[in-house]
């Protein structure tokens, strides 16, 4: 079986947003208040952790998360990354080193922000103590998962989704995308459940609008569609009723179980 905890399905802000009364903000829909985007993937013997939002410590008191085997970075934006410190909860029952994964320009950006937890000086278990390692874009394996980054377009960041792998199924997990190269096509085609940015109903510079994230899924055929990372111009009773049948929003705290 591999199962998806989504932990966090707003976009950088949150939702509801800070000072605003909009309806989506004001609304008392559970589904209309999302933290900042996480998911954690499981299988029967693996956990993996995919980016370290700034909700991190909330996320995990809720669901009594309290270990992970990996951690995998999406890109290096701090809605991603800044909870990165939360993470020494996951170490301090760890004798060796909390395992890391990202692209190159995203571990170049987590070692200035944190340069201190990635010396090798730092062995306190009291700190979090990564072990990084770039895949350079290439599959890798975490425990009985395998994993395969998937390059997209994001602003101007080097940025990838990820396809996970367990017991016969598979999870395509893409937060921030404007943009899916040719070449990671055939990577996402035909899985059994794909999670993509919905930011917004209008276009957006960097992210996918609602629209544009449906067509890609219409091409890309999975078995099921769940939208993320979105804002509070998306209110979540008026977006089930407007996506096709096989594509739902994902909303905080959904588990979705592949078996």
């Amino acid at each position: 079986m591999l199962t998806v905890l989504f932990l966090g399905t707003g976009t950088s802000t949150g939702v509801p947003v800070i000072g605003c009364r909009c309806e989506v903000c004001r609304s008392e829909n559970p589904r209309n208040k999302r933290w900042r985007s996480s998911v954690l993937v499981r299988s029967a013997t693996t956990t993996l952790l995919v980016d370290s939002c700034p909700d991190l410590r909330m996320q995990a008191l809720q669901h009594n998360l309290t270990a992970i085997d990996a951690v995998l970075y999406t890109h290096e934006h701090l809605d991603h990354t800044s909870g990165f410190d939360e993470m020494r909860a996951f170490c301090w029952k760890r004798e060796d080193r909390l395992p890391l994964y990202a692209g190159k320009e995203c571990l170049a950006q987590l070692r200035r922000m944190f340069g201190w937890a990635f010396n090798d000086a730092n062995t306190y278990q009291g700190y979090i103590r990564p072990q990084a390692h770039d895949h350079a874009g290439s599959p890798f394996q975490v425990g009985d998962i395998q994993v395969i980054p998937v390059p997209v377009k994001h602003a101007s960041v080097e940025t990838y989704g990820y396809v996970f792998r367990a017991a016969g199924h598979s999870f395509g997990y893409i937060p921030d995308i404007k943009e899916l190269p040719e070449s990671s096509v055939p990577l996402l085609q035909g899985l059994d459940a794909l999670a993509m940015d919905g930011l917004r109903y209008r276009e957006h510079r960097t992210h996918c609008c609602v629209d544009e994230s449906v067509a890609l899924m219409r091409r890309l055929a999975p078995h099921r569609g769940l939208l993320t990372h979105c804002g509070h111009e998306v209110e979540y009773d008026s977006l089930c009723a407007y996506l096709p049948d096989f594509i739902c929003p994902a909303y905080d705290g959904m588990l979705l179980e592949l078996q």
